[in-house]
């Protein structure tokens, strides 16, 4: 974006990969270690959970055993992962919009209305993430 006659240069097809790899192989560590702290853990009583889809938190709540140790690492594993994902979309858009501001008016205009829409969707998809995954499962409801 900050640099369009470069993007060829830049964005070479092995770069490309390298980051859709980068992608899969990142997704791939965090849903194995989401499946390993699972496995093990012992279930007893009733295996209906009141959510719309099966997320980890009241999974947790169907375990027969202390789920402290489980509830600390899926903090470190989906909070902070969100977090610093977060962090480096947003300062990523900091470093756009700070070399808008060499471009003309209707080229910062243009990539503005671009931003925005994709800035509305990072923030509503991880406003709710990080609010999720960070907050101690014990304290509050969901509701």
């Amino acid at each position: 974006i900050c640099k369009p006659l470069y993007y060829t240069t830049i964005m070479s097809r092995p770069k490309c990969h390298r980051l859709v790899a980068g992608s899969w192989v990142g997704g791939f560590f965090h849903s194995i270690i989401q499946i390993f702290i699972t496995l093990p853990l012992p279930f007893c009583g009733p295996n209906v959970i009141d959510h719309y889809f099966c997320d980890l938190h009241p999974l947790f709540k169907l375990a027969c055993t202390d789920t402290f140790v489980v509830g600390v690492i899926m903090f470190v594993n989906s909070g902070l992962f969100s977090v610093f994902s977060f962090l480096f979309l947003v300062s990523s858009y900091i470093v756009i919009l700070y070399n808008l501001r060499n471009h003309s008016a209707e080229g910062r205009r243009k990539a503005l209305s671009t931003c925005a829409s994709h800035i509305m969707v990072v923030v509503l998809f991880f406003g709710p993430a990080i609010f999720l995954y960070l907050r101690p499962a014990s304290t509050y409801t969901e509701d």
